[in-house]
């Protein structure tokens, strides 16, 4: 029967871009208070080691077949810790010593290198396939992109946000993720060097600074490929021949050993990277629809690779991955968003370490849970809800008071608040906590040394639960009564909040309680010929009770801080903001206070944000306007700029 699907002559496979904070919360009985957490730790980047320099004792023969192995180049052989270096063979890009060092990766089934880069295959000429892609460049001119805990990072943000600061446009190469790394090559050393420069200057969502490591590499593993464009020809033949279009199965049991890739010298191991994402290319240009796939017999030990499939053949029910490898259940999380009914993994070493059938098809289930068939055998139906459809977040709303008028007493309360909190003197706040109030500070946990952290001056006063064990050490670092609340407070660094971006959300109102949350950014102002240039993220609860005329007291404060991410800086202080001033309007001339009085009744605004708006515009009214309203129009005017 004619296949469905004709192969396209001179495919060219080329590998694809592939495409969290623990969060602690700490309960009383006035409120809570969230801390984030990450762990920066990063393990060395590589891990090299030379190859023994002496073969005294060793025939010829012996000699040569060590170099046949993948020696790496030395004269000592593959000893059983080669196996455990680093399999890329990265060299420290500032570390030029390191250039000539005899390390490249144990691969039993790939073709051995010689320190230079180039195929030893090849001879002294060059030109041969090792050099394919690379321009006749050797293994110097590639460098390897390490992001450690890149895969939390959605790919088109973590790229565009390093092409945003780095000053040399780039191309990544091989983007994948490897455990939780994010890796891509580059073939331009100017770009790799400004894109090391990049390393912590971008902040995530966690307020956590990305790092980038950039390594000498030899070149990725496509521009190394045994798969010519002719053999690619003959695969696909291959594989249109192992195709059922009746029933859309495709048969690739085996697959090094068929007969027509046999004849043709043409080996095509799916173990290995290139190999798999050769057919997954070929299955996703040819066959997208496909339901059925057969990979058993392949020596296959890991899946990484075979995460394509997940958005490439999304009609996938059944796959079987028998007689292979692999050893671990927590591979089978590569493929869990396939919509399986059928899978097959007997003779695997993993379906050894289950205690018993139960628990192996539970833990099988739990990354398929639409699962009915586990080798051969029917399961019964799955317990859940099927939502077809999917479910869209809502977008983020801005502030919620509940009613006009607790929107009013907060935003009193807290422009007040915050401008005594920026200004030099803070003892005043003494008049805005109750006798017996409590405060506390908690900043992300995190392993990294807190010195080299723009939050070190908060760390000893952090209070995260993830960090502080010891329930008297808890205690202590409550800040009882106001005294000593107010005390505490003034030795915090002097800041400046800015109040437009401020977001306030009421928890809980009564007639004698009120508790909301305030969440903003703010900076470090200089003290003392000190500097500081960082931008912070702060969220902070209020939990208050009534007092005086239409007045709040603040029984229970807790105070987050984080750094703010590359976003929140990239927004913040954008709307003018007024200095913090006992009298609003100064003494202005005649025509200034008649322009001022029409300016606010005509915007809205107070006289105080009015006069800022028209200082800044040079008293031109009809400016001063035109900036209102484009203000007004994104949003970038604060709530308190109207309270009157």
């Amino acid at each position: 029967m004619e296949p469905r699907w004709k192969p396209v002559p001179n495919l060219q496979v080329t590998r694809a871009l592939n495409s969290s904070s623990m969060v602690s919360r700490e309960v009383r009985c006035t409120g809570f208070m969230t801390s984030e957490e990450h762990d920066d730790r990063t393990g060395p980047s590589n891990r090299n080691r030379k190859g023994r320099s002496s073969n005294k004792g060793r025939s010829h023969d012996r000699f040569r077949r060590d170099r046949q192995r993948g020696a790496g180049g030395g004269f000592g052989g593959p000893g059983p810790r080669s196996r455990l270096e680093d399999l890329d063979g990265d060299v420290t890009m500032n570390d030029s010593s390191q250039d000539n060092s005899n390390q490249n990766r144990f691969t039993p089934y790939g073709r051995p290198f010689r320190k230079d880069g180039r195929d030893r295959r090849q001879g002294k000429g060059g030109g041969g396939r090792g050099d394919q892609g690379g321009g006749g460049r050797g293994r110097a001119s590639w460098y390897k992109v390490t992001i450690p805990h890149g895969k939390k990072y959605d790919k088109k943000w973590l790229l565009t946000a390093l092409q945003n600061i780095c000053s040399v446009t780039y191309t990544p190469v091989q983007y994948h993720i490897d455990q939780n790394r994010v890796h891509f090559y580059l073939d331009d050393a100017t770009a790799a060097t400004a894109l090391q420069k990049c390393s912590h200057k971008i902040t995530d969502s966690d307020g956590y600074k990305v790092e980038v490591h950039v390594n000498r590499s030899i070149p990725p593993n496509f521009l190394l490929s045994d798969l010519k464009p002719e053999d690619i020809e003959h695969l696909k033949q291959c594989m249109a021949k192992r195709f059922d279009g009746s029933q859309q199965a495709l048969d690739l049991n085996n697959i090094r050993t068929d007969p027509d890739l046999v004849s043709q010298n043409v080996e095509v191991i799916l173990n290995r990277r290139r190999s798999m994402e050769a057919v997954i290319r070929i299955i996703e240009e040819n066959i997208p629809e496909l339901t059925s796939l057969n990979l058993s017999n392949n020596r296959i030990h890991k899946l990484d690779d075979l995460s394509g499939l997940v958005t490439k053949v999304p009609n996938l029910k059944s796959l079987n991955l028998s007689h292979n490898e692999l050893k671990s259940e927590r591979d089978l999380d590569k493929m869990k968003g396939l919509k399986l009914v059928e899978l097959w993994l007997l003779r695997n070493p993993l379906c050894d370490l289950f205690k018993d059938q139960a628990s192996y098809i539970s833990a099988v289930r739990q990354r398929f849970p639409r699962l009915l068939k586990l080798d051969g055998n029917d399961l019964p139906p799955p317990i859940g809800f099927d939502v077809e459809t999917p479910t869209t977040i809502p977008p983020c709303k801005g502030s919620y008071f509940g009613s006009d008028e607790i929107k009013g007493l907060i935003l009193r309360f807290l422009q007040q608040y915050y401008s005594i909190y920026d200004s030099s003197d803070r003892q005043p706040l003494l008049d805005a906590y109750h006798d017996g109030a409590t405060l506390s500070l908690t900043i992300p946990f995190s392993s990294q040394n807190p010195s080299r952290s723009s939050l070190g001056e908060y760390q000893k006063d952090s209070r995260n639960l993830k960090r502080i064990r010891d329930s008297t050490s808890r205690f202590r670092l409550l800040k009882h009564t106001r005294l000593n609340v107010v005390a505490f407070i003034n030795e915090l660094p002097k800041t400046q909040h800015d109040i437009a971006s401020f977001t306030i959300d009421v928890n809980t109102y009564t007639n004698t309680l009120l508790s909301f949350t305030v969440s903003g950014v703010f900076k470090e102002v200089a003290v003392n010929g000190k500097s500081r240039d960082s931008t912070m993220a702060f969220s902070r609860i209020f939990i208050t009770v009534p007092a005086g005329n239409s007045g709040l007291c603040i029984v229970n404060d807790q105070l987050f801080i984080r750094m703010a991410t590359t976003e929140e800086i990239r927004k913040a202080f954008v709307a003018p903001a007024p200095t913090p001033s006992s009298s609003p309007v100064p003494t202005l001339t005649a025509p200034q206070q008649e322009m001022l009085s029409a300016f606010s009744q005509k915007s809205g605004m107070n006289l105080e944000w009015s006069q800022k708006c028209l200082q800044d515009n040079d008293w031109d009214f009809n400016k001063a306007a035109q900036i209102f309203t484009q203000l007004q129009t994104e949003g970038k005017i604060p709530d308190v700029a109207f309270i009157k």
